[in-house]
């Protein structure tokens, strides 16, 4: 199909896609100059698979695009970069051992006869980092120490360096705060005064509603709307999501609460954590809120002993008994798991089945002898695959052709088949639709009505608010207020989010040397 319109940049006409079964089939759409067209759908609707097919990491199976005018078939995203298309994924596309500066500028470092000039590459990482907020950072930092919001920060303005005439955001906001979100809304602002055309992929349907003109809504690989991002409300788009009306409420069913599962005290770690003590208790799900940076994910791997504490216990029971955790098996060994927020790097082998992946974590089930009965391998990864409604061809297909959301659904799904009493969630919905949240909600009420004590840290704090019966609040590393149901207010815990950043300055400012009179 050939499109005269000119102010049409991208064309994308009968695009399927087929893997072990169909995932696209028959999407036609067209990208306007200078617009941010919203993308959004359940998890396996097919916005992953369509971005990558626009954005050169997929070739389709059937259609044809036009980018300009032109016929447009990449044959590689560094192809679609050279000719001014990014994308922002949410598997950042970054190497934890270089600095941001040289991720930022890794194609074109700076320099002469070979040689790199670091006070340009600098200079220039400085300019690049300022445009989405990361001014705080030094641009010397390794991106392996950085939190997975910053890094995602650093993806983002690593796509915004040089032309660009598409740019595609796959989720670009689940692990940032307020104040980056703003930042990258007011970037995108400045990239449409440029003429630049953005495809914004987002399960958040309020940021839709702030940056996109148009939405084009996926369910089951079929593009079902396209329309003025006015005509609809948030229910009106979930029901288009989901075929069916969600509200935004959650029963948690009857449950009882009852006596401490799990006490922290004094726990601390150089100045990520510092002194932080609460407790648990069956049935209950306590959360934990802050900012980025806050210590939030740090606290999570201390009590898993993924990292070693300098100091505090972790005890379980009632009355409480101290245990030795100095790695995450010991912490398996007494009864704690824990569902990491970085599920490609920590949580899934991606080359392997749905099978492999849930076995990871069940072998004694499993297995006699050292060797593995096939057949309970498949029942176990069947039985999770109902459960969690992952969708999938069956226990044979590989989790990296998963949408992100199925792949969550899977690492949690490993753990449902221990008997932890303790579970830690860090993110557990992060990059999953609002149909899918509200599976995982029930499943966390499901939890506690077995007696487990449930830690969740989430970014959203409307989904705190919403599942959790106490939030804790973590500021610069130390907890800095504990909320009980109906207690609190997104206001407060904001508030409390801030207290510790702004006491931590007043120290630093009281003991700064002053100048005499």
């Amino acid at each position: 199909m050939s499109v005269s319109t000119p102010d049409v940049v991208l064309t994308v006409s009968g695009i399927g896609k087929t893997y072990a079964q169909p995932v696209l089939t028959g999407i036609d759409l067209t990208l306007r100059r200078g617009e941010v067209l919203a993308l959004t759908g359940e998890n396996g609707a097919g916005k992953s698979t369509l971005s990558k097919i626009i954005g050169g990491l997929a070739t389709p199976t059937t259609g044809q695009m036009q980018f300009l005018g032109q016929d447009y078939r990449p044959g590689s995203r560094a192809q679609a970069e050279g000719m001014g298309i990014r994308m922002v994924m949410q598997e950042l596309n970054l190497l934890p051992t270089l600095s941001v500066a040289e991720n930022l500028f890794l194609d074109n470092l700076p320099g002469i006869g070979g040689w790199i000039s670091r006070k340009q590459l600098r200079k220039a990482a400085i300019v690049a980092m300022a445009q989405v907020g990361l001014d705080s950072i030094d641009p010397d930092t390794l991106v392996g120490e950085l939190g997975i919001g910053h890094q995602q920060m650093v993806e983002i303005a690593r796509n915004l360096i040089g032309d660009c005439h598409v740019l595609i955001l796959d989720e670009p906001t689940a692990m940032l705060t307020t104040r980056e979100v703003e930042m990258l809304f007011e970037q995108i602002t400045r990239l449409q005064v440029r003429g630049v055309s953005i495809i914004y992929i987002s399960h958040r349907l309020e940021e839709l509603a702030r940056v996109a003109q148009r939405i084009a809504v996926l369910r089951d690989g079929h593009l079902v709307r396209v329309e003025p991002m006015a005509n609809y409300n948030s229910e009106q788009l979930v029901t288009l999501m989901v075929g069916r009306e969600l509200v935004e409420h959650i029963d948690m069913g009857a449950r009882e609460i009852g006596a401490p599962a799990l006490t922290v005290k004094g726990l601390s770690r150089s100045d990520k954590v510092r002194d932080v003590s609460f407790e648990v208790r069956t049935g209950e799900i306590f959360g934990i809120s802050g900012l980025i940076g806050a210590g939030r994910t740090e606290l999570l791997r201390l009590i898993f002993g993924a990292d070693l504490a300098d100091s505090g216990t972790v005890a379980l029971g009632s009355p409480a008994q101290v245990v030795s955790i100095r790695s995450p098996v010991d912490a398996v060994g007494h009864g704690i798991a824990l569902i990491t927020e970085d599920r490609k790097g920590e949580g899934l082998l991606l080359t392997q089945s749905i099978s492999a992946n849930i076995a990871l974590g069940n072998m004694p089930v499993i297995s006699s002898g050292g060797i593995v009965d096939n057949n309970d391998e498949h029942a176990l990864a069947q039985r999770q695959i109902d459960a969690m409604r992952i969708r999938s061809s069956g226990p044979g297909q590989l989790v990296s052709e998963l949408s992100g959301g199925n792949q969550q659904k899977v690492v949690i799904g490993r753990w449902l088949e221990r008997d932890c009493s303790v579970l830690l969630f860090d993110e557990p919905t992060r990059g999953i639709d609002v149909g899918a949240k509200f599976d995982i909600y029930n499943l966390l009420g499901e939890l506690t009505r077995q007696g487990k004590a449930l830690v969740v840290v989430s970014s959203d704090l409307r989904e705190l608010m919403l599942i959790c019966d106490r939030i804790g609040v973590l500021s610069a590393g130390r907890l800095i207020e504990t909320f009980e149901r109906d207690s609190w207010t997104q206001d407060d815990l904001l508030a409390a989010a801030f207290a510790g950043y702004q006491k931590h300055d007043a120290l630093l400012n009281e003991a700064a040397p002053r100048d005499l009179p």
